[in-house]
């Protein structure tokens, strides 16, 4: 029997890891990361792994809880940094590259522990899609000679769902997570209040049964994304004034609902059409 192009594919990947021995892996809890980590523990061994988390503001406190939870179910030793990306005014100024300051931060706290630990490599979740999105926090890999063992075997998100099922991983079918200040217009201050407002406006819709939305910080506006077959529901009037009302006690001025509905990394958008300008 013909094994299938992602096992194929996983074995690449295991031998990646095989040649790098001890591995830190820089670990989210999203879907990617802990798929690596799973598989890196599988193939080297507890012992020749270490899970690092950056803990930030940046940082919804559900994710932060998730990875501690999915590095003890994968019987990871995992460790926490907390990393200081708040103190960099580059990051704060959230530029279109603010990934790269953030991934900086964080590579350059894990380089140490390295040496301290007798690691040989730092390893990611990049994936294969990854390679042609905008992504600048790649950059930031590149310099400190971060690997990816995912993305270098050819591995697409799909591919890394379907073998997380198969793994028994709870992450298998996990919306994507990026951290909140993504959610902040860029060129707007970034600062730990304005992501507790996400967070909270992103909780509440959570609690309303909609488990992929975005909350997209616009200074007093909050722009919600929810998948297109959910907007006529979030729209309905009950659901609505709840939403408005709850938004408003957060601290937000105006509440819309972006009708071309959930999409990945929509502040992007706004890249192709030069520096981005606040809405006023």
């Amino acid at each position: 029997m013909n094994e299938s192009v992602e096992g194929q594919k996983l074995q690449r990947m295991r031998e990646s890891l095989r040649a790098m021995e001890r591995v830190a892996v820089a670990f989210s809890g999203g879907v990617d990361s802990t798929f690596v980590l799973k598989v890196a523990v599988d193939t080297l061994g507890r012992e020749n792994v270490l899970a690092v988390t950056g803990r930030s503001a940046s940082i919804a406190s559900g994710e932060f809880e998730d990875a501690v939870h999915l590095a003890g179910l994968i019987g990871a030793e995992h460790l926490v940094l907390d990393t200081g990306e708040f103190e960099d005014p580059n990051y704060l100024a959230n530029p279109a590259n603010r990934c790269y300051y953030c991934k900086t931060e964080l590579y350059t706290r894990i380089a140490p522990i390295l040496t301290e630990r007798g690691l040989h490599v730092i390893v990611n979740g990049t994936n294969a899609d990854d390679l042609g999105d905008y992504r600048p926090g790649l950059s930031a890999a590149k310099e400190h000679h971060v690997r990816a063992p995912a993305a270098e075997a050819g591995l697409t998100k799909r591919e890394i769902r379907l073998l997380s099922a198969q793994m028994g991983l709870p992450t298998h079918d996990k919306p994507a997570a990026p951290c909140l200040s993504s959610r902040v217009q860029y060129g707007e201050q970034i600062t730990p209040e304005k992501l507790r407002m996400i967070e909270q406006a992103e909780t509440l819709l959570h609690e309303l049964g909609f488990r992929e939305c975005r909350v997209r910080h616009h200074d007093k506006l909050a722009r919600i994304e929810v998948p297109p077959g959910e907007i006529e529901r979030l729209a309905s009037s009950e659901i609505r004034r709840e939403i408005d009302a709850a938004f408003r006690r957060i601290g937000y001025q105006y509440v819309a609902l972006d009708l071309r509905g959930f999409r990945s990394g929509s502040m992007n958008e706004v890249i192709a059409f030069g520096t981005p300008q606040p809405i006023l």
